[in-house]
This record gives C-alpha cells, sequence and structure tokens, in this order.
C-alpha cells in the first residue's frame, strides 16, 4: 500500500488519523448541543439542530475548524470546554509505534491539521503525540483549510518539500484530493477514524489504512564497523 522506497516526507493529518475521532464526534454531536441546549433553555433536539445546520453551512471552510469563530457563534467557550473534557482523547491504536518507526527510519514527519491552535495544544497536552514530529502545522496559520490549494502553496512556502516523494495521511477525502491535485505522490486514507463506527464503506479511489502495524516502515539499514 505504501512505497516507502520512494518517501522522504510523511505528511500527517491528527483527528480522525492518529487521534481516535470519537471524541470529536461526541464534543460536537453531544456535548456541545447539550451545553448550547442548558445555556439557552431550549431542548436538546432543537439545538442539535441549530448547530448541525451551522456547522453544515461552514463545512469545508476554515470557520468549520475554528474554535473563536463556534465561541462566537454559540456564545461558549469552546476551547474552556475542549480543556474540560480532554480526558476523552485519545491516540488510535498502534500510532504511536507507526510515528516512531517513522522518525527512527529518518523520514522527515509534518503534521498538517485542521485543528485550531487551542485545539492542537489541548491535545498535545494530552497525547504528547508532539514528540514525533519534526513540524506541527495548523491550517489556521495559513488562513486556508486543507481543502484549498492556498493551504499546499503556504505549507511548501514555509517548510518546503518534495511534493512526489512525499506521504500524505488524512481521514478527510476533499483534503486527500487536494493533496492529490497538488501533486502529492502517496496519499492515503484511513478506513475507521471514528472507533465507536464501523468502517467507512467508501475512501474514494485511495487505499486506507485500517492498522498502522500492516504498514510498519522498514527500518534504516545499519552498517557495521
Amino acid at each position: 500500500m505504501i512505497d516507502w522506497a520512494n518517501i522522504d516526507t510523511a505528511l500527517l493529518d491528527m483527528d480522525g488519523t492518529l487521534l481516535d475521532l470519537a471524541y470529536d464526534n461526541w464534543f460536537w454531536q453531544r456535548f456541545v448541543p447539550e451545553e448550547y441546549a442548558r445555556a439557552n433553555h431550549i431542548a436538546r433536539d432543537k439545538a442539535l439542530a441549530l448547530i448541525g445546520d451551522w456547522i453544515h453551512r461552514h463545512h469545508g471552510t476554515l470557520n468549520w475548524y475554528c474554535l473563536d469563530f463556534w465561541s462566537d457563534e454559540l456564545k461558549l467557550d469552546i476551547a474552556a470546554l475542549k480543556r474540560q473534557t480532554g480526558e476523552r482523547i485519545r491516540i488510535r491504536p498502534g500510532a504511536e509505534e507507526w510515528l516512531q518507526a517513522l522518525r527512527d527510519s529518518g523520514r522527515r514527519v509534518v503534521m498538517v491539521t485542521n485543528a485550531h491552535p487551542q485545539a492542537l495544544a489541548v491535545k498535545v497536552e494530552r497525547t504528547g503525540i508532539d514528540r514525533y514530529f519534526d513540524t506541527l502545522v495548523s491550517s489556521h496559520e495559513y488562513g486556508a483549510a486543507k481543502e484549498s490549494p492556498a493551504f499546499w502553496q503556504a505549507l511548501q512556502q514555509h517548510h518546503p518539500f518534495n511534493p512526489g516523494t512525499s506521504l500524505l495521511v488524512d481521514d478527510s477525502l476533499p483534503v486527500l484530493e487536494a493533496g492529490e491535485h497538488y501533486g502529492i505522490g502517496h496519499v492515503v486514507s484511513i478506513l475507521r477514524p471514528d472507533s465507536s463506527l464501523p468502517a467507512r464503506a467508501h475512501t474514494g479511489h485511495f487505499p486506507a489504512i485500517d492498522r498502522y502495524q500492516d504498514v510498519m516502515p522498514p527500518a534504516p539499514v545499519r552498517h557495521s564497523g
């Protein structure tokens, strides 16, 4: 599935790829609607419908991922709610071993995430996942989500890489399509981003990882003497 011999850089998503998307789905589909319903004295189902409509209208844009935007829209401190519920954040099984193997192989490892910097900070604090990366990049730094060509152009400008010898792993099909369109040579999806849900039936034309143990990079050759 992964042609390691022709890859020198790994561009890796966070939520749904390295971290279990079950947390974010629970946060936005259950916890935030309950908090909004309580704050506004309305039924949870009405709150869920209102928030669902707002989220749908901003899907795929930087607003969709922006905690400041949603704090203003919902009149809730979303960053504080993230910190309050951080104990639910989980690394996907096998992801840490895979990241360590990538580091040991000598490849450059870059996190590319649409997560807002405050959300990224909470998840780094909870998991320590940053220790496996050369660089952490939030799309908010560039003012463009990963679904946009502008993100990849800005990434190339700030952290030059060879697209043809780079691997992109992400659970979002629009992001994978944007990366492929930019020229990234090795593009891989995730079969089950949320551990509480069944495997996805559709991952586009992209190969999909189920278990990281099945796609470990080869160990570097060590010469004696």
